[in-house]
């Protein structure tokens, strides 16, 4: 009896040992081919991106591999959601505003004066797009969200003197991230110019924008200190938004645990890189000032004028993005109150 036993349990193991083996081996492997526009360099990239494939394969256990192609080398900026949906690659990390004629609703988060820190802006958008129109705006493009996040609030850099008062904006070009940010230079009394974040350097160096809306975080990646002879810290010119997104099809293909895995190290590693983004700013203003440029905060009398000349932006967004799709006032309904909380 005891030799049965002992001859029972043995195969028992040797059963469970190859079920188990026969489950992973069975378990398909997926290599994801994922594009990004930002070098491997910038901190979105290193906090973010990169922190989340790394997550994601420790996570699978290896059965989530990917392929990355940094700085553009999949697509522009401006084509890597289109890359996606032709299938040239399988998964992104897009910026919102340079698809906001597709992605409308999503070009909310460009509006001025709504948050204070990236933590703070990633914590509400990712409330939004978990489910609602941000969320189903992207499926209509057959992507799935996955890491949404933001940078801090974007300030100006200039190639001159230093603006405070409103009318010394008039008539500036500055680069703006899409179009919602160009209404703020417009309301500012100046002209919004769309560039690329790659692109943005040589714009200032050659004198083709005065002025840049660019978030302070992300300056070294461009170097952008180099060819700024002023810099504000205090601004409130708006946000600019990522969102890593996934083909629908792959996505839907995926075991509901590994989709899980994603969606979890994508709202983890989306407060990680904001907070990270956040803590880097200090450090950074520091360094420039000790290197020759300007760093100055708008006064409070500066700032109640200029927060005056934006207000009209956010009835504007509702009648420019509602003619797209009529749930852009509540959108920004929602955004408000979420933002508030």
């Amino acid at each position: 009896m005891k030799s049965f036993f002992k001859g029972y349990l043995k195969s028992a193991l040797y059963t469970a040992v190859f079920s188990l083996a026969c489950t992973q081996a069975n378990a398909e492997a997926v290599e994801i081919k994922l594009g990004d526009f930002q070098s491997t360099t910038h901190i979105v990239s290193k906090e973010g991106t990169v922190k989340w494939m790394k997550t994601v394969e420790e996570r699978t256990g290896g059965q989530v591999t990917f392929k990355h192609f940094p700085s553009q080398q999949a697509a522009k900026s401006k084509g890597l959601l289109d890359a996606v949906k032709k299938g040239i690659i399988d998964a992104a990390l897009i910026g919102p505003l340079y698809h906001s004629d597709r992605l409308p609703l999503n070009s909310v988060i460009g509006l001025p004066g709504f948050f204070s820190s990236a933590q703070e802006g990633s914590q509400a958008l990712q409330e939004m797009v978990a489910e609602g129109p941000l969320h189903d705006e992207f499926v209509a493009e057959g992507v799935m969200p996955i890491m949404p996040f933001v940078l801090p609030p974007y300030n100006i850099l200039l190639k001159d003197a230093k603006v405070g008062k409103l009318e010394e904006w008039k008539g500036m070009n500055i680069r703006t991230a899409g179009s919602t940010q160009a209404m703020t230079a417009r309301a500012l009394g100046g002209a919004g110019v769309s560039i690329p974040g790659p692109e943005t350097y040589s714009a200032l160096e050659r004198g083709r924008v005065s002025g840049v809306f660019f978030p302070l975080s992300s300056v070294p990646a461009y170097n952008l200190q180099e060819v700024s002879s002023s810099i504000s810290t205090n601004g409130f010119f708006g946000g600019y938004s990522f969102t890593l997104i996934l083909k629908k099809d792959i996505f839907d293909k995926l075991s509901p645990e590994v989709q899980k895995i994603m969606l979890d190290a994508g709202r983890e590693i989306g407060i990680h890189v904001a907070k990270a983004q956040d803590e880097s700013i200090a450090g950074l203003t520091a360094e420039w000032a000790k290197n020759g440029v300007e760093m100055f905060q708008f006064s409070a009398e500066e700032q109640a004028q200029l927060r005056a000349a934006i207000t009209d932006v956010k009835k504007d967004w509702v009648e420019r993005v509602g003619k797209q799709n009529p749930k852009a006032s509540s959108v920004l309904s929602s955004y408000e109150a979420v933002i508030s909380h």
